[in-house]
């Protein structure tokens, strides 16, 4: 095996919180380091620190907890090449891998097999412009997008970027999986939400973030 390694700010066994795949247990594998700073962002303690691990050290972290579906998180997990193959060696192991990333980072080296979820930012996020927008010929059945929202401004920026990208139509032929559509913990009022979603049969996931509902917001290691 190889001796390569990665810098890792947790690894943990928990209640997936969010996407299709919410509250199935999953092992979340939160690789440190991000160069986006999200005005929203809620893993800041992620930006440094961590650990360095090989990848031998990293699966059998993994295999010590007994779900088969593993996340692999940030930070952004993609601004580090060393995670490419840390996927395909989860894959290889027989897990069902799920990738969150912001969108900022080339997916096309993705092995095919994991399942993508990725950002596109909306403006209050700060970030908005550095969606990588080539990343969408490259989200397959198996992969889902995920807005996340603080503002109606950001939500009428969702609804128009949907449009825009036909990412309707792609849900609709069934070359997505899912579009998402979460709010901002603590910013939004979710019925207002709610509300904007139904009146304008907008084709989204509605998704609350379950782990901060059970364990809190301040919670880490969940």
């Amino acid at each position: 095996m190889s001796t390569s390694f990665l810098r890792i700010t947790e690894i943990f066994y928990s209640i997936q919180g969010e996407s299709t795949w919410v509250g199935t247990p999953c092992t979340f594998v939160r690789l440190t380091g991000c160069p986006l700073r999200c005005a929203w962002c809620d893993t800041a303690y992620a930006f440094g620190g961590g650990k360095q691990m090989s990848f031998e050290e990293i699966l059998e972290s993994v295999m010590s907890y007994p779900a088969r579906i593993v996340e692999v998180t940030g930070g952004e997990p993609l601004a580090h090449p060393g995670a490419f193959k840390l996927i395909q060696l989860l894959i290889k192991q027989k897990y069902t891998v799920l990738v969150e990333t912001s969108g900022a980072f080339d997916i096309s080296a993705l092995d095919p097999r994991a399942h993508k979820i990725m950002d596109l930012k909306c403006p209050g996020s700060g970030e908005s412009e550095r969606n990588l927008w080539s990343n969408l010929d490259h989200l397959t059945e198996r992969d889902e997008i995920k807005f996340v929202v603080q503002d109606r401004s950001d939500y009428e920026w969702t609804c128009q970027t949907i449009r825009d990208q036909g990412l309707d139509q792609r849900l609709e032929n069934g070359s997505l999986r899912a579009l998402l559509i979460s709010p901002v913990w603590g910013r939004m009022d979710l019925e207002a939400l709610a509300s904007w979603i139904l009146e304008d049969e907008l084709p989204v996931r509605f998704q609350l973030q379950l782990h901060k509902q059970i364990w809190g917001a301040e919670r880490i290691g969940v």
